[in-house]
């Protein structure tokens, strides 16, 4: 399997590729990873140093993959935190190109637009490129719950809501759709839910509730299902060993006192996810 992953790098800590393109290689798959931006560390911090990459700059790295001849060989494009309008219409253009060389191609795309605590932090033309240009072309979506609302203009705050939401943004286009982080007031305390919903079906998984805030667990979280999900068509088994293997990241980096993720301690989670958790069908 080979995924194109157009997205963000930081030189110290995980976010964006930095994130994604270890986990995805610890399964066995080939990452062609395309930076947006090369900062010295990601931007929760207040302070980093290093290029934001053109979008012109960034058409130009795909375009030289082009000219190799290996579009037709990805299964799958990749997008995440999109910081400008112009970056947008080169991912879409990207898909575009991918799915022109070869058409059993998948786009998948995290919609980062912010979260229920913080709010909406991207710049305000972000959440509407992404609603009119980008989610429509994208077969795979991976919102939180806050986003999936942003995305649709609806409010979901249980599971029945959060059900409708998704099936509006299916009718926006992407046919697979990962709510990462449900929160209903009938749920256990202290716990957070999953959602994967396809054509198959939808399946939620529980898990306990940790207390941190990890950049660039959203990142791995997409990568993951995009490629246990490509890889295997089965929502439910990609959703069972994501929340494993991000589960058991977010323990170890818990554990260690330390601010980033421990993406290379956690690698045997990735390559032998425990499944710990059951997943329940709900429709």
């Amino acid at each position: 399997m080979k995924i194109l992953s157009i997205q963000s790098a930081v030189a110290y800590g995980h976010v964006g590729n930095s994130a994604a393109v270890f986990p995805l290689q610890r399964i066995g798959v080939e990452v062609l990873p395309v930076y947006t931006v090369n900062f010295s560390n990601h931007t929760g911090y207040g302070a980093w140093r290093g290029p934001l990459i053109s979008p012109d700059d960034v058409r130009d790295v795909i375009t030289g993959i082009e000219e190799r001849g290996v579009l037709g060989e990805i299964d799958a494009v990749l997008s995440g935190y999109q910081g400008s309008e112009g970056i947008g219409d080169v991912i879409v253009d990207a898909v575009a190109r991918v799915k022109a060389a070869n058409p059993d191609a998948v786009y998948a795309c995290d919609p980062v637009m912010g979260n229920a605590k913080s709010g909406c932090f991207v710049a305000p033309a972000i959440p509407v490129l992404l609603r009119e240009r980008v989610v429509p072309v994208a077969d795979i979506i991976t919102p939180n719950q806050f986003e999936l609302g942003f995305l649709t203009e609806t409010s979901p705050d249980t599971l029945e809501s959060t059900l409708e939401s998704v099936d509006a943004a299916r009718a926006m286009g992407p046919r697979t759709v990962l709510v990462t982080s449900v929160e209903r007031p009938d749920a256990p305390a202290d716990t957070i839910e999953m959602l994967a919903v396809d054509d198959a079906g939808a399946w939620i998984v529980q898990t306990p509730r940790l207390p941190m805030k990890a950049n660039g667990s959203g990142d791995v979280t997409a990568a993951l299902f995009t490629a246990h999900y490509v890889r295997t068509g089965d929502a439910e088994l990609a959703l069972r060993k994501t929340v494993s293997s991000v589960f058991d990241l977010l323990t170890r980096t818990l554990e260690s006192g330390e601010r980033e993720l421990k993406l290379v301690e956690s690698q045997d989670s990735y390559a032998n996810p425990r499944e710990q958790f059951p997943v329940t069908r709900v429709r």
